[in-house]
């Protein structure tokens, strides 16, 4: 049997991938493998693309959008959870690792070391993916809390 990591995406659509927090127009929103900056999330294109730029442009401004609406999500539960800590978001585009497309929403906050704090979260590097920040039932409430403020801004109205 595949190991739903291995399938990200089938995963997803099976219903057997545990990160999974909503579906949303264009992809998965999920919580990250790592959770070494709590909140870590990504978007997963649930279509076939290695490049933003793969997509027609009405379908590129749908996934954008997607991504910022994670976003959201992610800020409000970790200004909740951490209020004097959280301090911004960051996102990202890659797909060096995975070419696959997918966007990156990173929660930033005042108590990460000062060498780390204003640069982008790879030059933790081999801290990220430590044991001891493995995305486990320790992180229920996070997931659970981002999950609930995704589902309430998609069923919301739509801002300008």
């Amino acid at each position: 049997m595949t190991h739903w990591k291995d399938d990200r995406i089938g995963s997803a659509e099976r219903g057997e991938n545990p990160t999974v927090l909503a579906r949303m127009r264009t992809g998965w929103a999920v919580i990250g493998d790592i959770q070494h900056l709590p909140g870590y999330c990504l978007l997963l294109y649930a279509g076939k693309a290695s490049h933003l730029t793969d997509l027609p442009r009405d379908e590129r401004a749908r996934f954008l959008l997607d991504l910022s609406l994670l976003g959201e999500a992610v800020e409000q539960t970790c200004r909740k959870h951490d209020p004097e800590g959280f301090r911004r978001l960051n996102y990202e585009i890659l797909g060096n690792s995975w070419e696959h497309l997918h966007g990156h929403v990173h929660p930033r906050y005042h108590w990460e070391p000062e060498e780390f704090r204003y640069g982008p979260v790879w030059r933790y590097a081999a801290q990220r993916p430590a044991p001891q920040h493995a995305f486990d039932s320790r992180h229920d409430a996070l997931r659970n809390d981002i999950k609930d403020a995704l589902t309430a801004i998609l069923a919301g109205p739509s801002a300008p």
